[in-house]
């Protein structure tokens, strides 16, 4: 009963078999292939527009490289106070982006609230050359606290970015996960709302290692290719992470796993709903479900098998003595099985 994280899980046999597959044989490198031809032609069909594709071999990467092609002196990116960029990159986004700065902005259930970015941005935007300037926004797709952006919400940050003419950069580490969530294609989750960079990920969704930063303008990459090169994220071997997108996205499989996913937290949701023991700190909306429950039954559950995190009580959930905050978060590969053992136990 794993629910630790999505990491967590193997890859999909669809994506292995695809991987072993491109194993024989030679094919040119560096991203000449035809197997990256294709990917790339399939990236712009899935997105309705032609898109430039760089290949990642992380979602840091791909967030640091996004901050990169956008850097500009004392630049501020953006960012919601809770955001895997803020918290859980070692600062990587400031160090591929010299000089640049992550201001972090509140809001509620990891979402960015948007008076507060756009009061924040205009006090930057003075023009002091002390106190820099804004360089980028940038939004989690699913949250850091399980949560989404709606439709809606996607537009106010893009409508916020073109005032102050600034990117909009989407971290979508689980970005199948909010497109399943949201019922929604990926051209009206992001360029169509002014999204204008993504990281997109596959590797918590059933791939091997597959990440990649995808840019909605391509006239605007010229610099790319050197930043990719000088940031040692050029994969020589690119076919190997092609093959893996290939599989990914044939037949819709990235948006079935997705699904399997999502389903499975929401069946864990349910349950927990029905509990005399734990309580929902907030209803999911994607793969990761919050509970809070009594720490010692956290632990008579860890002691029968269930894994699980700890995570930090934000400071608008009231968790009373004796009770912490848990993270539950289901992948492609959690069995309605898993939850119904764990709930049993719960």
């Amino acid at each position: 009963m794993i629910f630790t994280s999505d990491n967590w899980a193997g890859a999909h046999p669809a994506v292995s078999a695809a991987l072993s597959a491109a194993a024989d044989g030679f094919a040119p490198a560096y991203g000449a292939s035809d197997i990256d031809r294709r990917v790339a032609a399939r990236f712009s069909e899935i997105f309705e527009r032609e898109v430039s594709v760089f290949y990642v071999s992380t979602g840091t990467a791909a967030n640091s490289l996004a901050m990169a092609a956008v850097n500009r002196p004392g630049g501020h990116v953006f960012c919601h106070r809770e955001a895997h960029a803020a918290v859980d990159e070692c600062s990587a986004p400031q160090f591929f982006a010299h000089g640049s700065r992550l201001t972090d902005i509140p809001g509620t259930l990891g979402r960015i609230d948007p008076a507060a970015l756009e009061a924040t941005i205009g006090s930057v935007a003075s023009g002091r050359a002390a106190g820099g300037q804004p360089m980028a926004v940038t939004i989690t797709q699913a949250t850091e606290s399980g949560t989404v952006y709606g439709l809606d919400d996607i537009a106010t940050m893009g409508d916020i970015c073109s005032r102050f003419d600034l990117p909009l950069h989407m971290d979508g580490a689980r970005f199948a996960n909010a497109l399943v969530s949201l019922g929604t294609t990926p051209a009206e989750m992001t360029w169509k709302r002014g999204v204008t960079h993504l990281s997109f990920g596959g590797t918590k969704n059933g791939c091997w290692m597959a990440e990649a930063l995808i840019i909605f303008d391509p006239d605007k990459t010229r610099d790319l290719p050197f930043i990719h090169k000088q940031s040692a994220q050029v994969i020589s071997k690119s076919r190997f992470v092609s093959a893996q997108f290939e599989a990914y996205l044939t037949d819709d499989l990235w948006l079935t796993l997705a699904g399997r996913a999502n389903g499975t937290a929401a069946r864990l949701a349910e349950g927990m709903r029905r509990s005399r023991t734990a309580r929902l700190a907030w209803e999911p909306q994607a793969n990761e479900v919050f509970a809070i429950l009594p720490t010692e039954t956290a632990a008579a559950l860890r002691a029968n098998g269930a894994a699980f995190y700890e995570w930090p009580i934000p400071a608008d959930i009231a968790v009373s003595e004796g009770a912490d905050l848990y993270r539950f978060v289901t992948s492609f590969a959690t069995t309605e099985a898993d939850v119904d053992h764990l709930l049993a136990l719960l």
